[in-house]
């Protein structure tokens, strides 16, 4: 059986994403028999940048022309493109200086957030992809991963600012259940209710300037103003 062929890709980024891959450890021999891996420049200087490719993983925003070209490049030789990490999904913390998400430019088939993504979601999500399937990802908020593990609440509770109730799950809960709030790092939910969340975040006494200010650090979305 042919293995899909493969490549992964970094525009304006920290490399976050890549470096996860990587982490993958015992996973990565399994994932690398699976996947013809052609052009994957942080992991080998031996690559094919010019062969057509059944899936692209693309981390990082569009800030530069480069970057706009690098992206066009990549969407033309692919079947299938996915958005790998929050800069790439809604443009992450450099969307604050005008970094564009992959969207903006050019067709998506599948967005994986995460500031790094998760390990696990990764995982599950190629493998779903080699059978063919589109992955199921969660469109529920942090929020829904808190009560899942019964933690008390940082916002209603603490009066903390936290961004849970506006930002995507898939994290499963990871800062607040170390009593750190949400910032947001993965992305607004879908149907995210900023009105809501800024009555509440006004309530404990947060500004409507500084609740949209910080909901929007990963990510220009509904906000307040």
């Amino acid at each position: 059986m042919t293995r899909p062929t493969v490549g992964i890709f970094g525009l304006t980024s920290c490399a976050g994403c890549q470096l996860n891959i990587l982490n993958c450890e015992e996973e990565l021999l399994a994932l690398t028999g699976a996947l013809d891996i052609r052009d994957f420049l942080m992991a080998s200087s031996e690559n094919d940048a010019t062969c057509s490719l059944d899936l692209a993983l693309v981390e990082g925003a569009v800030v530069s022309k480069l970057d706009e070209s690098a992206l066009q490049r990549i969407r033309a030789r692919s079947k299938m493109l996915v958005a790998l990490g929050t800069c790439a999904v809604c443009g992450g913390i450099a969307r604050m200086s005008g970094a564009r998400p992959l969207k903006d430019l050019v067709k998506v088939d599948l967005n994986l957030p995460g500031c790094p993504i998760e390990k696990h979601e990764f995982l599950s999500a190629v493998a779903t992809l080699l059978q063919g399937d589109t992955p199921l990802l969660p469109e529920y908020p942090v929020c829904t991963e808190c009560r899942m593990r019964e933690n008390s609440c940082l916002l209603t509770e603490q009066g903390r600012f936290c961004c849970g109730p506006v930002t995507i799950a898939g994290c499963n809960a990871r800062c607040p259940s170390y009593g750190v709030p949400c910032v947001g790092c993965r992305g607004p939910t879908k149907e995210a209710n900023y009105e809501s969340a800024t009555e509440l975040l006004e309530s404990r006494g947060y500004s409507p300037s500084e609740t949209d200010r910080r909901i929007q650090t990963f990510a220009h979305v509904g906000g307040t103003q």
